[in-house]
């Protein structure tokens, strides 16, 4: 007898973990299609080959590499304030406690009721309740009921991961948030210091046009010059006025773009005075690119951590197919009739205690299309890190092209001053010789503040540059962002079934 229900146990064993093995849905094969490229296989390009080579990141801190203080003191306060760095940090504190919610599934769940309440019975004959009937009594219960998940194939486990996977996704892209608010602000400080020197220049303007007007009165009071020159020296001056003008309302706008990327009314920007940049070093490229991107830039950790959300649901919807196992039970009193409150005092109690099993075995299609939902997801998700990849090496190559352009048109343009100078120096002596006419003196004096504006732009474009590179190096992180290692960027399909089959059908 006891080997008849050795044997008999060991077939509804087989029986049931072989329903468990195929379920009674199948998934049809339906898997992800698309695979995560890895970094080192993409050709870096020649920009990033030829970049002198360091092992060092940018400092977290990046923007005091400016040294101007006021922007460093504008940044941390755009930082602290910011209403988008508050929704971003508010989205990770929602997705931390969408996970707690998720892990709680995994634990075991008491839930307890009580009521109290006056019934009266009928007096019906054939449904009565016999000497109750046309009486009222107190009809009272109380319970406690239990329950607890095996989680057999890792269903609630997968799901409260892919929350935890999310999570970490979300704190990535706050890190992106404040890395796109740091470059707004130090883009925005440049454009405002490039403003000033511009105003410089076209105050410059106003006092040498002053200055040609002034002489040309002189020339006209000696005998030497005509109406017309003096004509042609106060031409300009409306138009240099204007400019000026022009200038000194950018400014202003300035001010109110900067109090507004750090959370603040305009009036705060009236308190920025002129900005003093200055860049005291070449930024250099690090020297184990690209491979670490993948845990320096906040978008592609980011991308990686929405992989393995999307692999955990994938998980999710395979562990669906197979049955799902939880350990039930409860413990109550139910008392009709006596005093109110007599049913605490619990003489009466009942309980159970078993395993509620559920397995799919029609649904329409439903699981199957979940897998296909969730391959999909990953394949989407997958594509995108490859993307955000791909254009991480392409910025990075892009700011080093153009850093080695601003360098040399700095060169070129310094040189054009100097020349654009010294013509204008000879243009002005000769004309207060009358060796020359007004005309050449206005030619050399507008290609000199010309080139002198283009210097100051160049200059600009060198900052902006700087500080794009170190965004697209992500930002200075001190250390690597935490990222998922590829095991976790895989979905898993669930195994254990299969080896526990294995095992009991080897057995004699």
């Amino acid at each position: 007898m006891p080997r008849f229900i050795s044997q008999n146990f060991k077939f509804q064993c087989v029986l049931w973990l072989g329903l468990a093995t195929s379920g009674c849905i199948g998934t049809q094969g339906i898997a992800p299609q698309v695979k995560a490229l890895h970094a080192n296989d993409l050709d870096s390009g020649k920009a990033i080959a030829r970049a002198a080579k360091e092992a060092n990141w940018p400092s977290f801190q990046w923007w005091r590499d400016f040294g101007d203080e006021q922007l460093n003191q504008w940044l941390e306060l755009a930082l602290k304030d910011s209403p988008s760095l508050a929704a971003a940090s508010a989205r990770v504190r929602q997705a931390r406690a969408m996970a707690g919610i998720a892990e709680s599934a995994e634990s075991l769940q008491i839930d307890g009721n009580a009521s109290i309440k006056r019934h009266h019975w009928p007096a019906d004959p054939f449904y009565g309740p016999g000497d109750l009937s046309n009486n009222s009594t107190w009809d009272n219960s109380s319970s406690l009921g239990l329950s607890y998940p095996l989680d057999m194939w890792g269903l609630k486990s997968s799901r409260t991961e892919q929350m935890l996977d999310s999570a970490h996704m979300s704190a990535a892209e706050a890190r992106q948030a404040q890395l796109e608010l740091q470059n707004n602000v130090v883009k925005a400080y440049i454009q405002f210091s490039l403003n000033f020197a511009q105003l410089d220049i076209a105050n410059e303007v106003l006092a040498q046009q002053t200055q040609i007007l002034e002489l040309a009165q002189r020339r006209l009071k000696g005998g030497i010059g005509t109406h017309f020159e003096i004509s042609q020296a106060q031409t300009p001056l409306s138009e240099t006025h204007r400019q000026i003008d022009s200038l000194e309302e950018v400014i202003a706008l300035n001010r109110n773009q900067l109090a507004m990327l750090a959370g603040k009314g305009p009036g705060a920007g009236a308190v920025l005075r002129r900005p003093v940049l200055s860049l005291q070093q070449a930024m250099k490229l690090p020297a184990v690119l690209p491979s670490e991107l993948i845990g320096h830039r906040p978008d592609v950790v980011a991308s990686r951590w929405r992989v393995a959300a999307n692999a955990r649901g994938i998980d999710v919807a395979h562990a669906a197919f197979y049955p799902n196992v939880d350990l039930v039970g409860g413990i109550g009193y139910m008392a009709s009739g006596g005093g109110m409150l007599e049913f605490i005092a619990g003489r009466k109690i009942n309980y159970n205690a078993g395993a509620a099993v559920s397995l799919p075995i029609f649904d329409g299609g439903r699981l199957r299309s979940e897998l296909g939902e969730a391959s999909a997801g990953y394949d989407i998700a997958v594509s995108h890190y490859n993307q955000s990849l791909v254009h991480a090496l392409k910025d990075i190559s892009d700011q080093l092209i153009r850093r080695a352009s601003m360098d040399r048109q700095q060169v070129f343009v310094t040189e054009s001053v100097a020349s654009a100078k010294r013509t204008y120096d000879i243009a002005l002596t000769a004309y207060s010789r009358g060796l020359t006419d007004y005309l050449n003196v206005l030619n050399a004096q507008t290609a000199l503040f010309h080139q002198e504006s283009i210097q100051q732009k160049v200059q600009a474009e060198r900052l902006t540059v700087h500080a794009a590179l170190i965004v697209a190096l992500g930002g200075g992180v001190a250390s690597q962002l935490d990222t998922p290692v590829e095991q976790q960027m895989t979905p898993r399909k669930p195994q254990a079934v299969l080896h526990a089959l294995d095992q009991l059908m080897s057995q004699p």
